[in-house]
């Protein structure tokens, strides 16, 4: 009888392994993800890899970026400055350095912004894009408070001690008080208060003068000068008005009104005062002999 030889059913240990590797999730997940993934990435980097392909792809980017950046909509024709003078206006534009027509992209709003408000005489603005192409800057200028002599030069100072630029003359601001002294620019805000306080002789009021950066001296015409105090400087020349409507005090032949210490006012009179004083004061001296 011949024996007949049967294939043995049984896999091999290899295939045998194969299928238990095929049958783990992270395999299957591999080969349908990452190999493909693995092939596209690397025929990328292959791609890639020419710079003649880099340098295509870089002017591609770049013809398509131009062509959204200079569409109409988004290109600013004009540039508009409000809430400023013209001359600032032009000091404004002139530092923002604008060149229109230029996209809204390439503008930098925050750069510009920042550039406006360095300008001394500029307190604050806000720079955005309105439609129809328009840079607006909305600007709140500075206004000048007192005149301030700084050595030889006369310069505009606001109410919060910033200078915002210099005058030709003392003429062309007569509506502006001089303060003159170092750190007179420091103290415009009790400069001003003097100011106020000096209503009722405000015709005759030509300037205040700091004094070793302490305290102030009101000058008048006529030569006459009100020292204050370091304290209570505006209660000091409210009480030397006071006087003068009481008495006629700065009408008389005075050089100084010194209130320095509050509890003692001193006056300093005209040498010709003085010697009318003395006069006056030998003939009485003469008479009772």
């Amino acid at each position: 009888m011949q024996q007949v030889s049967r294939n043995d059913p049984a896999p091999s240990r290899l295939r045998y392994r194969i299928q238990r590797m095929m049958l783990t999730p992270v395999y299957r997940i591999l080969l349908r993800v990452g190999l493909p993934l693995a092939v596209v990435v690397g025929g990328a980097a292959l791609w890639l890899s020419s710079e003649d392909n880099r340098d295509w792809i870089a002017m591609t980017y770049a013809d398509l970026e131009a062509m959204v950046h200079e569409r109409p909509e988004f290109m600013v024709k004009l540039m508009a400055v409000d809430g400023a003078s013209d001359a600032l206006a032009e000091q404004v534009r002139a530092r923002l350095a604008v060149n229109v027509p230029v996209s809204s992209f390439d503008l930098d709003l925050d750069a510009l912004k920042t550039a406006a408000v360095a300008l001394p005489a500029v307190k604050s603005a806000q720079v955005r894009v309105r439609q129809g192409g328009v840079l607006q800057v909305e600007v709140v200028e500075r206004v000048p408070a007192v005149l301030w002599r700084d050595g030889g030069e006369l310069r505009l100072v606001d109410d919060e001690g910033v200078t915002v630029g210099s005058a030709a003359t003392r003429g062309a601001h007569p509506d502006l008080a001089v303060v003159v002294g170092d750190g007179a620019d420091r103290a415009v805000s009790e400069a001003m208060a003097l100011m106020e306080a000096a209503g009722p002789i405000k015709k005759r009021l030509r300037g205040l003068v700091r004094q070793g950066e302490r305290r102030w001296d009101v000058v008048l015409d006529r030569g006459q000068t009100i020292m204050l105090p370091e304290t209570g400087a505006v209660r000091a020349l409210e009480r030397a008005i006071a006087m003068d409507d009481a008495v006629d005090l700065l009408g008389r032949d005075l050089v100084t009104v010194d209130l320095r210490l509050p509890r003692r006012p001193t006056l300093r009179m005209t040498d010709y005062a003085l010697e009318e004083l003395w006069r006056i004061k030998e003939i009485q001296a003469g008479d009772t002999h």
